[in-house]
This record gives C-alpha cells, structure tokens and sequence, in this order.
C-alpha cells in the first residue's frame, strides 16, 4: 500500500499504533506500508492498519490518499477470517481511502 502525504507533512515513518504489526517506510520519495519483522500479526491488524490509514487520510492533515490494491485487501480479510469477495466485482484494482472506507461501511467490518 502507498501512503500518499499531505503537503504540511514532509515525512511519515513508523508505527501508528503497535496492535497492527504494520509500519510506514520511506522508500526513495514515496512512503509505504511494511509489516514489522518478528511481530506477531494480530488477526485483522493487516486490515486495521489500512481502515486507520484511510481514516488519516480523510482526516486529511498528515495523509491525502493511500493506493491499495485489491488484492492486498482480499489478503487482509483472509487473515482475519472474511471470506465474502463479491465486493471485487464493483470496485477498481487499485483503491484510494475513500473506496476502503466506503467497502469497510458497506461489509460492516
């Protein structure tokens, strides 16, 4: 997932809470997630991490957008044990935080 920044914030790097197991890594000028090595994954925190990303965004201060990919979103439901995909059938390849929020709404999750 890319986390794109807002224009007040020249670098984002690091944890956002320490129950996701994932992190933010600066790679050249762009900024991504990373799941932290030796860290246990809680069930759901792959998808916890990309709902508290998108909620980051909207809020719009720090994050603009982040781009995930579907598939990187049917992993994160895997991992928690959802397993209705249907919703791939109506939503891009790629998605921004205001289709993970709206998908995050519309699957009660």
């Amino acid at each position: 997932m890319e986390i794109i920044l807002s224009q007040r914030c020249k670098s984002f790097t690091g944890t956002i809470s320490r129950t996701h197991g994932y992190a933010i890594k600066r790679t050249g000028n762009r900024f991504f997630s990373k799941r932290n090595p030796g860290n246990n994954v809680p069930p759901g925190g792959h998808w916890k991490f990309i709902v508290s990303c998108a909620e980051l965004a909207k809020q719009g201060f720090m994050l603009t957008d982040i781009r995930v990919s579907a598939n990187e979103i049917m992993d994160a439901m895997h991992e928690m044990g959802h397993g209705n995909y249907l919703w791939r059938l109506k939503y891009p390849e790629t998605l921004n935080a205001a289709q993970v929020l709206t998908l995050k709404s519309e699957l009660g999750l």
